[in-house]
């Protein structure tokens, strides 16, 4: 039997930035591989602090950011606006 966790938050619309798309696609990973983690609770490399504001977003709305690093090293920034009608996968240097 799978026991499947439940979403912490809605993602919205999911976008990638074409850098981000190259990173993944070199990394031979996919968007999903880190739109679930962010979904989940997983915020990668933050600080503490991030990860405190992230908690409280998932309550009162404000937006929500990861941070995660491919296989190959790259960077990537996970963007959930505070009206959850979008995320966004970047390179920190496209934001």
């Amino acid at each position: 039997m799978v026991d499947f966790i439940r979403p912490l938050f809605s993602l919205g619309q999911c976008v990638a930035t074409p850098g981000a798309l190259a990173a993944l696609e070199e990394a031979r990973q996919t968007p999903a591989d880190f739109l679930n983690r962010h979904v989940h609770g997983d915020w990668g490399t933050i600080d503490p602090a991030d990860k405190g504001m992230n908690e409280q977003a998932i309550h009162d709305g404000a937006r929500i950011f990861s941070v995660y690093v491919t296989a190959k090293g790259v960077k990537l920034w996970v963007i959930t606006e505070a009206d959850r009608a979008s995320t966004c996968i970047l390179l920190p240097d496209e934001y």
